[in-house]
């Protein structure tokens, strides 16, 4: 097994054994999301392409995220057809992914990165386990060769009155939706995949370098070129499609430009806005997620990432591309192919680029059966049994989170799922907060005896609930005591309340004595907690070590707080 000092060298060569057999299955997955995502979007298909290509070679270039793979995102597609119509015009919607990247810049220098460690694990997890899933059913059509939906969709509900589950429901009700030709090769094609998976395939060396996936597209293509004059082979609408250019007039109609002119008005900015949270939003979802399937571990650092993305909108809006963000099915791809550093993304983007250019021929010859079974597995491994087992056991409060979200991602879109699980979430920590700390049995108390109530080191407005109940529930005639000595930060909200206990106390004859409520109290005890944290630090006593030599201030920040 190969070391992490081995996958942090600095010389990318060490890495491009693994970094370009990853490259090239991240291409194959990348091709029909871009395609996809753009006619979903309304768009230009080759705006998708676009997409891709900056993506992968800009964006790649400038992150910090050792394997987030950036690209066109489904999340944004009903945002985008929604744009143009109202619009009225691509050119100008072109306009807002431009600004929408300088709002992005902006926000990466703001350092606002660091909102992306607010969502709880069992969201995140969610989402990798729901976007897995929706892969998974969303391929099945194509798998039957049934391609009405475009590669890359995720929304529960189609244009043409179906849903996830009826579209699929509507194959084996309609034989005639079936075709043959596109069933053999998807199950030849999972055939290969898996026989690839098995321990005795990796240990050949050639097959470390020949992934599974290459293997299965070009497969893929001699199957449907054998399958002339037999009736089993794949109509043009069976294949992948992209704009193939005759002569350099019409490569250049493929690139369009944004109208400048449109700057003025208010809707301009409005969507550049819309455009820019969500995105921002996503990337941030998605670097969390691609850093916990990291096998190394590493962090990315998310103010960069919002930068890199900035930059990558603003390019991509100049030539007529799609808005960007990190996007967790090729990140995924990217991890599960063996990816060792972000060389593997810009290889993606280059090969994406000289594809689209010199052999868009050929690429309209792979089916996309061929591609519906590479995803097939890569949404299995993200929603594998063994990752519901895994939450199920770390108890209610981290598996309802987990489930909510993954049904909402399914049965809604990527950020209504992952809403719907924050508030599940968040609805836990309200509860846990509200029947946890001091809550006071009269029955148990002994006459006579003082109350003790010892505020924690940090006491926020989450915790209101639960004083207020304690205060509320000390019996009359008694003595009590509210030490906060311990206490780093105490939010006003609940000073409020013991303010307002003070005067109460009187009326129920409790004798009270609070000690080191306000700052001033606290002082001596603040400063013997950070003389500790220092002498530990100058010890070398951490939790977390620094992993990424470039990471910003922001991460850099993060990570002292949690080595506390």
């Amino acid at each position: 097994m190969e070391t992490t000092k081995e996958v942090h060298s600095n010389n990318w060569l060490d890495n491009l054994k693994n970094d370009l057999p990853a490259s090239i299955v991240v291409f194959l997955v990348a091709v029909p999301l871009c395609l996809g995502i753009a006619l979903a979007s309304g768009a230009p298909l080759f705006s998708g392409i676009i997409a891709g290509i900056v993506g992968g070679i800009i964006v790649g270039a400038a992150s910090g995220s050792p394997l987030g793979v950036s690209g066109p995102a489904a999340g944004l597609a009903v945002i985008v057809l929604n744009a143009i119509n109202s619009l009225g015009a691509f050119e100008v919607f072109l306009l807002t992914v431009v600004l929408a990247g300088v709002i992005q810049m902006t926000l990466g220098f703001l350092r606002a990165g660091i909102i992306g460690y607010y969502f709880p694990s069992s969201v995140i997890k969610g989402m990798l386990a729901g976007i897995g899933v929706i892969i998974f059913l969303k391929q099945i059509p194509h798998a039957f060769g049934h391609d009405v939906e475009p590669e890359g969709a995720t929304a529960f509900q189609s244009e043409e009155g179906h849903n996830t589950f009826s579209e699929i429901f509507a194959i084996f009700q309609h034989p005639e939706y079936i075709t043959t030709g596109a069933v053999v090769v998807t199950v030849v094609s999972l055939l290969v995949l898996i026989l690839w998976e098995q321990k005795f395939m990796k240990k050949i060396p050639i097959f470390k370098i020949i992934q599974g996936p290459l293997v299965v597209v070009v497969g893929g293509i001699v199957m449907n070129l054998v399958f002339k004059n037999t009736g089993l082979e794949l109509s043009e609408d069976h294949l992948v499609d992209i704009p193939v250019p005759n002569g350099f007039e019409e490569m250049k109609a493929l690139v369009t430009f944004p109208d400048f002119s449109a700057i003025t008005r208010a809707e301009i900015w409005i969507t550049a806005a819309t455009i820019a949270v969500v995105a921002s939003l996503e990337t941030l979802l998605c670097v969390e997620a691609t850093d916990k399937l990291d096998p190394y571990k590493r962090v990315t650092p998310t103010n960069r990432e919002l930068k890199a993305q900035g930059l990558g909108n603003m390019i991509s809006g100049l030539i007529g591309g799609l808005p960007v963000t990190q996007v967790i099915v090729r990140s995924s791809a990217n991890i599960q192919s063996g990816g060792r550093t972000k060389i593997s993304a810009i290889l993606h983007g280059f090969i994406l680029l000289i594809s689209a250019l010199a052999i868009p021929t050929v690429l309209n010859m792979i089916p996309l059966a061929s591609l519906a079974a590479i995803l097939f597995l890569v949404g299995y491994k993200l929603a594998k049994p063994a990752v519901f087992q895994q939450m199920y056991k770390l108890g209610w409060t981290q598996f309802i989170p987990f489930v909510v979200t993954i049904l909402g991602i399914v049965f809604t879109d990527l950020l209504i799922g992952i809403g719907l699980g924050m508030a599940v979430a968040i609805m836990f920590i309200l509860y846990n907060n509200y029947k946890k700390p001091y809550f006071f049995y009269p029955e148990d108390h002994e006459e006579g005896k003082p109350i003790l109530l010892e505020l924690a080191q940090d006491v926020t407005f989450l915790n209101k609930a639960s004083i207020q109940q304690s205060l509320d529930h000390l019996p009359a005639n008694s003595k009590v005591i509210i030490d906060a000595k311990k206490a780093i930060s105490i939010d006003y909200d609940v000073i409020d309340i013991i303010e307002d206990f003070k005067q109460n106390a009187v009326y129920k004859n409790i004798d009270l004595e609070v000690r080191g409520l306000y700052d001033t109290d606290r002082e001596d005890h603040v400063k013997k907690f950070t003389e500790t944290v220092n002498t530990n630090k100058a010890n070398g006593i951490t939790l977390v070590k620094e992993v990424n030599k470039d990471q910003d201030n922001s991460n850099s920040d993060y990570q002292n707080e949690k080595s506390l």
